[in-house]
């Protein structure tokens, strides 16, 4: 065998030098030295031979390496396919030995580099042109002279993975209108090639795959067996049955240092025969444009894209069902032209009915906002007397204090102290008048619905300080929250405010008439596992059921000069939200209790409220 000559060369030449470790079938090589001994270097080979006799071998690259280059030691790691592969994907490699076939598997996934390529001078050859697939069959049998005449027979192969032992002859079967896989009984033999020459001897198979120059390796073989459809290769020394591709690369992965790389590559290309001649050396990289081309018609490696059944193949193994499926073809397209023929008439109503509907969709939504709006500007209404009078007392306090100053500078009493006095109050005293202008703003413009996720307590708070602050004499306002600081809802800040600030100012207008200690109004905060509960309770005289039951209809209503809308407005707010708006007598006999109930949104699997 070729690279056995090569690693028995090796041998010879650098027999006098110990070997460093070396790791087999997919160990790690592990160096016990010293803080002080040279960086190690793996390189990565593919087994081809399953046994010691490979690794050991190589062991004699790795010598001869450390020698020539001592700032450096050499360990080499002796692999199966998958194995290899693996060691580059993770970087447990610094260099890779492999066949053409797995070069370019790895070149195309792993970008790995090819620095030099085997040149075997034992066996006349060029390094593009010195591997390939040879058929053997037993010597006996004479009706085997063509690739065509395997079709139908028990054929031995290493393995899909094997380059020279399946691929090769795999794609020189492609390129005559065969299919190896399809065509043949394939018995996969595995590791070592050996072993699929046994089983053409022993009668276990009617030939077999083996790679080029392995036959004139091993001469007791010649009078058994004989190649089939033999070619030849002018410049080749060896039997094939197949086109050549070039010899195995040594290549460097993307992580190996370009210095490293350097150095191997010059040591490599300077060595020379041995004296045993052997004749194995490594030579400048050749071109391995064919593997690419072999693996792009096989639709391997790294065109495994491209394996797509044509229609003459699919005809030819699922005819029974391709049948079937022009006759559903067939009768769908029939069933179709019939449909369309209705559809075509129903598409113009239905767009029309579509455009009518959003249109009408459209004004609602429109109607809605206009309605919260007017809701919004009817409690700012209610409360504009309040409103106004609250306004004064900043105002007032503002005019004194600026009397007070004009008063003392006309007696020549203006002292400094007494002016900052008198400038803080006034200011503060602005602040606050800007402030209950910015809340009545903001709460009275006209702006679309924002949904954004909102802390209930902060709502309920910002909702409370505006009704509050629009109150000459506010009733008590007590909050309980008992919901858990992370709870949220998903909603409009200000259409929520809106609810709110109704059930509060319903509350006082049916307490306002009564005893002091029974205007005092409750908010209570609230969380279950789907929802969150915002309550406002007062302690006014409950009305009748019948009166209850028509609470949330619009334009019904129990005051004097009410529009009937607040209510109605603030329930569809909450049905908008997902929510529900309930009405129901207070726990202890007293007054009512609204609740406003929406779904967490820092809960987003739980379902909404029951309706």
């Amino acid at each position: 065998m070729k690279l056995r000559f090569f690693f028995c060369w090796l041998l010879a030449l650098l027999g006098g030098i110990g070997a460093l470790p070396v790791v087999h079938a997919g160990g790690t090589a592990v160096a016990h030295a010293s803080a002080s001994s040279p960086p190690l270097v793996r390189i990565g080979v593919l087994d081809f031979e399953r046994g010691d006799v490979l690794a050991h071998h190589w062991s004699a690259l790795a010598t001869y390496l450390h020698a020539r280059l001592p700032q450096w030691r050499f360990a080499v790691q002796a692999m199966d396919h998958d194995a290899l592969g693996q060691a580059v994907a993770e970087g447990r490699v610094d260099f890779v030995a492999t066949n053409p076939g797995h070069y370019v598997e790895l070149e195309a996934r792993y970008g790995i580099a090819r620095l030099l390529t085997l040149e075997d001078r034992t066996w006349p050859s060029a390094p593009s042109l010195a591997m390939g697939s040879v058929v053997v069959a037993p010597a006996a049998r004479a009706s085997i002279q063509t690739l065509q005449d395997l079709r139908g027979l028990r054929l031995a192969v290493v393995g899909p993975q094997a380059f020279a032992g399946y691929q090769v002859l795999a794609g020189e079967l492609l390129q005559q209108g065969g299919d190896l896989a399809a065509d043949h009984q394939l018995l996969a033999i595995g590791l070592p090639m050996e072993r699929v020459v046994e089983a053409v001897l022993h009668g276990q198979a009617d030939a077999g795959v083996i790679r080029t120059c392995l036959l004139e390796a091993h001469p007791e073989w010649a009078a058994r067996l004989r190649v089939v459809a033999p070619r030849q290769v002018p410049g080749f020394g060896c039997a094939t049955s197949t086109r050549l591709y070039p010899n195995w690369p040594l290549a460097s992965l993307r992580q190996t240092s370009p210095h490293l790389a350097r150095q191997v590559t010059a040591a490599l290309l300077s060595e020379t025969p041995g004296a045993d001649d052997s004749g194995v050396a490594w030579t400048i990289p050749a071109d391995y444009q064919s593997v690419h081309e072999l693996f792009r018609r096989l639709h391997i490696g790294p065109y495994a894209y491209l394996r797509e059944p044509t229609l003459v193949t699919l005809a030819r193994r699922y005819w029974p069902w391709l049948a079937g499926l022009v006759a559903l073809i067939v009768g769908w397209i029939a069933y179709t032209v019939r449909v369309e023929q209705l559809v075509q008439k129903r598409t113009a109503a239905l767009h029309q009915a579509m455009q009518a509907r959003d249109a009408m969709a459209e004004r609602a939504r429109a109607s809605q906002e206009r309605a919260e709006h007017m809701a919004r500007l009817s409690v700012l209404g209610e409360l504009s007397g309040t409103l106004a009078h609250e306004l004064n007392q900043p105002l007032a306090a503002i005019e004194n204090y600026g009397r007070s100053l004009l008063l003392r500078a006309d007696r020549g009493r203006l002292q400094a102290d007494a002016v900052r006095e008198a400038a803080t109050e006034m200011t503060g005293q602005a602040r606050r008048a800007a402030d209950i202008l910015a809340r009545i703003r903001g709460f009275a413009r006209k702006r679309p619905h924002q949904s954004m996720a909102l802390s209930p307590a902060s709502v309920v708070r910002d909702a409370v300080t505006l009704f509050r602050g629009m109150m000459v004499n506010p009733p008590p306002v007590a909050v309980h929250n008992a919901a858990p600081a992370s709870a949220q809802v998903q909603a409009d800040a200000l259409q929520i405010q809106q609810v709110l600030l109704n059930l509060l100012k319903n509350g006082y207008d049916a307490t306002r008439h009564l005893p002091a200690e029974r205007q005092a109004l409750d908010v209570f905060i609230d969380a279950d596992e789907h929802a969150i509960h915002m309550a406002v309770q007062d302690a006014g005289d409950p009305p009748s059921d019948e009166t209850i039951a028509h609470f949330f209809e619009p334009f019904f209503t129990t005051k004097t000069d009410g529009l009937g809308l607040g209510l109605s407005i603030c329930h569809g707010i909450a049905e908008a939200h997902r929510g529900r708006l309930d009405a129901a007598r207070g726990a202890t006999g007293r007054g009512m209790r609204f609740t406003l109930t929406l779904p967490r949104h820092d809960s987003p699997s739980a379902p909404p409220p029951p309706a």
